[in-house]
């Protein structure tokens, strides 16, 4: 059974306010032409179809016909819901496109009740974990404490007893989590419970194959035990990072081998870093004048419209941002009586930028201060038009 492994979707994301629906559906396109060309059996989605619990109604478009589109390939498909999806909305409709060969899995009712497939070699038990909130199932599990740990340790134990019925069946579990080994990037949701978040690897001992999802970046924890990450990249932490899925085969004894496959990159993603000038000026840069690109400036004091002139050579710059300020050892004192507001502010711009403000900073500051300083007439003025207010228009 050959078996293509991805995750994290997040249809309906944006990237910096860049809209990236189309490359999803670029990244659909990919994925019906691998399961043609590499006779893929089974497709699993290991969590977060959607970016966002009410995802936007070309999110919902698009998942409609990337779902209609597989029903109607040579694949089966089985998808499990993700911290970011609503249980309820993924899994409407289950039972209905389980006809069709789309098998949604949603509930924690549902754990331990496997979609059973077959191949030459006999049946395969796929075991769609949905992603388990700790906190709603405490009691109703008797989980014994909060975590992911003690949920998915659960949800294991069920699992293993729905195998341990059948014979010379072999097994596959998609879990949304974060298992020990692997390291996330910044654009995955945080999933800790009291700081308790990470799952242990050897909860998933004993299955022929576990297609992980929630962490972004590909991981490999063991041969049988794989994060696919996201197709795509959701901040630039990933940039470095090669999307894709994995081509998971299983022979008559379990797990046989596994190929990654690229996803193809519509727009690359890249980081630069140094003074305006040589970022602007530097030709080693050109092949990423068309990139999207997070730039590091490290000139100081900080030059006026940086971003205006970065996006002259490089229009698609989406983040700017400065290097931690190089602040004064002995921080700003109690200010003397009598100090100027003006003279306090100064001071604490010399302390967090590490150099005196400029003239003409030091004059706005100083309108800034003389346009909001106490005038004992203007005082006077609002008293006396709120008085007569107050009394309906007589006078005191």
């Amino acid at each position: 059974m050959r078996i293509l492994h991805t995750s994290d979707w997040h249809l309906g994301r944006s990237f910096h306010r860049e809209d990236l629906l189309g490359h999803q559906g670029a990244f659909v396109d990919h994925l019906l032409e691998v399961v043609e060309a590499e006779k893929v059996d089974v497709v699993v989605v290991s969590g977060d179809v959607y970016d966002r619990a009410l995802p936007h109604v070309d999110a919902v478009a698009l998942a409609d016909e990337t779902f209609a589109r597989l029903a109607a390939s040579r694949a089966k498909v089985v998808v499990s819901s993700g911290n970011h999806d609503s249980a309820q909305r993924l899994g409407f409709g289950s039972r209905l496109m389980d006809a069709a060969g789309v098998f949604v899995r949603t509930s924690a009712a549902s754990v331990g009740s496997p979609v059973v497939l077959k191949d030459r070699h006999g049946d395969v038990a796929i075991h769609a974990i949905p992603f388990l909130d700790p906190s709603a199932l405490l009691e109703p599990w008797s989980l014994g404490h909060r975590s992911h740990e003690a949920a998915l340790s659960e949800a294991m134990t069920r699992v293993r007893r729905d195998l341990a019925a059948r014979t010379k069946t072999r097994s596959v579990v998609l879990a949304h989590a974060f298992v020990a080994g692997a390291t996330p990037s910044e654009s995955e949701r945080d999933i800790s419970v009291g700081g308790v978040s990470r799952v242990a690897t050897s909860t998933f001992d004993g299955i022929d194959y576990t297609a992980l999802g929630h962490l972004h970046g590909p991981h490999v924890l063991s041969d049988a035990l794989r994060y696919s990450g996201s197709p795509l990249a959701y901040s630039f932490s990933e940039a470095d990072q090669v999307k894709g899925s994995w081509l998971v085969e299983l022979n008559a004894k379990g797990f046989a081998s596994a190929r990654w496959i690229d996803a193809p990159v519509p727009r690359r993603l890249s980081r630069i870093s140094g003074s305006l000038a040589d970022l602007l000026t530097d030709r080693s840069l050109a092949d990423r004048e068309q990139d999207w690109v997070q730039a590091t400036l490290t000139d100081v004091p900080r030059p006026a419209r940086a971003m205006e002139q970065l996006r002259r050579r490089f229009p698609r710059t989406l983040v700017l941002q400065f290097p931690a300020p190089v602040t004064d050892v002995q921080a700003p004192g109690r200010p003397a009586p009598g100090t100027s507001d003006h003279a306090i502010a100064l001071d604490f711009v010399r302390h967090v930028r590490g150099v005196e403000a400029t003239p003409a900073e030091s004059a706005l500051l100083q309108d800034a201060f003389d346009a909001c300083c106490h005038d004992p007439e203007l005082d006077v003025l609002v008293g006396a038009s709120l008085g007569s207010d107050n009394d309906g228009g007589r006078s005191a």
